[in-house]
Protein backbone atom coordinates (compact mmCIF):
# COMPACT_ATOMS: atom_id res chain seq x y z
CA UNK A 1 0.00 0.00 0.00
CA UNK A 2 1.30 3.45 -1.01
CA UNK A 3 2.15 6.27 1.77
CA UNK A 4 -0.12 8.71 1.83
CA UNK A 5 2.15 12.24 1.30
CA UNK A 6 3.53 14.06 3.12
CA UNK A 7 3.29 11.53 6.65
CA UNK A 8 3.38 13.40 9.58
CA UNK A 9 4.81 11.85 12.83
CA UNK A 10 4.76 13.58 16.11
CA UNK A 11 6.07 12.42 19.97
CA UNK A 12 3.44 12.09 23.04
CA UNK A 13 3.39 15.58 24.20
CA UNK A 14 3.09 17.08 20.45
CA UNK A 15 6.20 19.08 20.92
CA UNK A 16 8.50 17.58 18.19
CA UNK A 17 6.96 16.81 14.84
CA UNK A 18 8.13 16.03 11.63
CA UNK A 19 7.16 15.14 7.72
CA UNK A 20 8.23 12.88 5.23
CA UNK A 21 7.61 14.22 1.48
CA UNK A 22 8.73 10.71 -0.08
CA UNK A 23 8.09 7.44 0.74
CA UNK A 24 10.40 5.42 2.66
CA UNK A 25 13.32 3.87 1.11
CA UNK A 26 12.63 0.76 3.84
CA UNK A 27 10.65 -0.33 6.73
CA UNK A 28 11.60 -3.14 9.06
CA UNK A 29 11.55 -4.42 12.64
CA UNK A 30 14.74 -4.11 14.45
CA UNK A 31 15.02 -7.29 17.25
CA UNK A 32 18.95 -5.59 18.22
CA UNK A 33 19.39 -5.22 22.59
CA UNK A 34 19.83 -1.31 21.84
CA UNK A 35 16.72 -0.43 20.17
CA UNK A 36 14.86 -2.75 22.69
CA UNK A 37 16.61 -0.73 25.49
CA UNK A 38 15.88 2.77 24.00
CA UNK A 39 12.10 1.57 23.70
CA UNK A 40 11.89 -0.49 26.66
CA UNK A 41 9.86 -3.13 23.95
CA UNK A 42 10.74 -6.34 22.96
CA UNK A 43 11.00 -5.13 19.56
CA UNK A 44 10.06 -1.82 17.34
CA UNK A 45 9.96 -0.71 13.92
CA UNK A 46 11.56 1.68 11.79
CA UNK A 47 11.74 2.89 8.72
CA UNK A 48 14.37 4.72 6.68
CA UNK A 49 13.81 8.06 5.04
CA UNK A 50 16.61 10.08 2.73
CA UNK A 51 18.12 13.21 4.09
CA UNK A 52 16.20 16.16 1.91
CA UNK A 53 12.89 13.66 1.67
CA UNK A 54 12.00 14.75 5.40
CA UNK A 55 11.80 17.44 8.04
CA UNK A 56 11.51 18.64 11.78
CA UNK A 57 7.99 20.70 11.83
CA UNK A 58 7.88 21.31 15.57
CA UNK A 59 10.59 21.76 17.84
CA UNK A 60 13.66 19.88 17.17
CA UNK A 61 14.58 16.76 19.14
CA UNK A 62 17.09 16.56 21.79
CA UNK A 63 19.64 14.19 20.96
CA UNK A 64 21.75 11.81 22.79
CA UNK A 65 25.12 9.66 21.31
CA UNK A 66 24.39 6.05 22.35
CA UNK A 67 27.89 5.52 20.58
CA UNK A 68 30.14 6.79 18.64
CA UNK A 69 29.23 7.80 15.36
CA UNK A 70 25.19 6.98 16.78
CA UNK A 71 22.59 9.45 17.48
CA UNK A 72 19.19 9.06 18.54
CA UNK A 73 16.59 11.67 18.74
CA UNK A 74 14.00 12.30 21.29
CA UNK A 75 11.32 14.70 22.83
CA UNK A 76 13.17 16.38 26.07
CA UNK A 77 9.64 17.12 27.26
CA UNK A 78 8.44 14.10 27.27
CA UNK A 79 10.34 11.50 25.94
CA UNK A 80 8.79 9.92 23.32
CA UNK A 81 11.88 7.95 20.87
CA UNK A 82 11.80 9.85 17.67
CA UNK A 83 14.55 8.54 15.58
CA UNK A 84 17.86 6.97 14.98
CA UNK A 85 21.03 8.51 13.12
CA UNK A 86 24.53 6.92 12.35
CA UNK A 87 27.33 7.57 10.44
CA UNK A 88 27.28 3.95 8.77
CA UNK A 89 24.27 4.93 7.19
CA UNK A 90 25.19 8.37 5.70
CA UNK A 91 22.37 9.76 3.78
CA UNK A 92 19.28 8.95 5.88
CA UNK A 93 17.40 8.90 9.45
CA UNK A 94 15.36 5.92 11.17
CA UNK A 95 11.95 6.89 12.20
CA UNK A 96 10.13 5.25 14.53
CA UNK A 97 7.16 3.77 12.60
CA UNK A 98 4.81 4.04 15.60
CA UNK A 99 5.74 8.09 16.40
CA UNK A 100 3.43 8.33 12.33
CA UNK A 101 -0.22 9.32 12.56
CA UNK A 102 -0.85 7.48 9.79
CA UNK A 103 1.49 4.29 9.52
CA UNK A 104 -0.09 3.19 5.71
CA UNK A 105 2.51 2.72 3.19
CA UNK A 106 5.30 2.22 6.03
CA UNK A 107 4.69 -1.39 7.40
CA UNK A 108 7.38 -3.87 7.71
CA UNK A 109 8.88 -5.67 5.05
CA UNK A 110 11.62 -8.04 7.11
CA UNK A 111 12.99 -8.38 10.54
CA UNK A 112 16.48 -7.16 11.27
CA UNK A 113 19.28 -8.12 13.84
CA UNK A 114 17.56 -11.01 14.86
CA UNK A 115 20.16 -12.76 16.39
CA UNK A 116 19.34 -10.92 19.27
CA UNK A 117 16.08 -11.45 19.61
CA UNK A 118 14.15 -11.93 22.80
CA UNK A 119 13.62 -15.84 23.04
CA UNK A 120 10.20 -15.73 24.10
CA UNK A 121 9.30 -13.25 21.56
CA UNK A 122 7.97 -14.26 18.20
CA UNK A 123 5.95 -12.25 15.38
CA UNK A 124 4.32 -14.97 13.41
CA UNK A 125 4.87 -13.78 10.19
CA UNK A 126 6.61 -14.85 6.96
CA UNK A 127 9.03 -11.38 5.99
CA UNK A 128 12.42 -12.54 5.46
CA UNK A 129 14.55 -12.57 8.58
CA UNK A 130 18.62 -11.33 9.08
CA UNK A 131 20.40 -12.08 11.93
CA UNK A 132 23.18 -9.19 12.39
CA UNK A 133 23.06 -5.87 9.83
CA UNK A 134 27.02 -5.53 9.91
CA UNK A 135 28.31 -3.04 12.94
CA UNK A 136 24.47 -2.85 14.88
CA UNK A 137 25.51 -4.51 17.83
CA UNK A 138 25.07 -1.99 21.05
CA UNK A 139 24.16 0.82 18.89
Amino acid sequence: MSPTLPAHGRCLCGEVTYQCSAPPRWAAYCHCESCRLNTASPVTAFFGMADGAWSWTGKTPAQYNSNPGVRRYFCATCGTPIAYGADRFPGEIHFYTSALQDKTGFEPTGHVNVAEQLPWFEVHDTLPRWPQIAGSKKD
